[in-house]
């Protein structure tokens, strides 16, 4: 059985975010707004189905998916691109595949306690932020 993402997350820690952005070729001033902000994070999760919504004072980003199922992501607000992206479960961890014009890239999610924690990746970059459960 999958692990239960479903709640309310504030964010504690962002490690090299700013050089996954750079991977991202996110221009400069974006890069130190974004820096700047803690977003949290609202998660439900219903069987495969599940909504993570990325939530800041800047910019807000939806991810609704269903697990397995292969879809066209549009990252507008975040790097404007738009990629083939596969969501599963890899034991405890809930894994993203996003193929398109940046390499490896992709995020996981795994809940330890009351914590959420986040791995980034793009073109060799990875970023690690840490999220509490409120």
């Amino acid at each position: 059985m999958p692990v239960d993402l479903n709640g309310y997350w504030k964010m504690i820690s962002n490690d090299n975010f700013e050089e996954y952005l750079k991977a991202l070729d996110v221009n400069v001033a974006i890069r130190k707004i974004a820096t700047l902000l803690k977003p949290d994070k609202d998660i439900s999760q219903d069987g495969d189905h599940v909504v993570i919504k990325t939530l800041s004072t800047f910019k807000n980003y939806n991810m609704d998916f269903h697990v397995g199922k292969e879809f066209e992501e549009d990252l507008s607000g975040v790097d404007d691109r738009k990629c083939m992206t596969t969501v599963s479960w890899e034991g405890d961890k809930l894994v993203c595949v996003q193929k398109g014009e940046k390499e490896g890239r992709g995020w996981t999610h795994w809940v330890e306690g009351d914590t959420l924690h986040l791995e980034l990746r793009a073109c060799g970059a990875v970023c690690k932020q840490v999220f509490k459960k409120t």
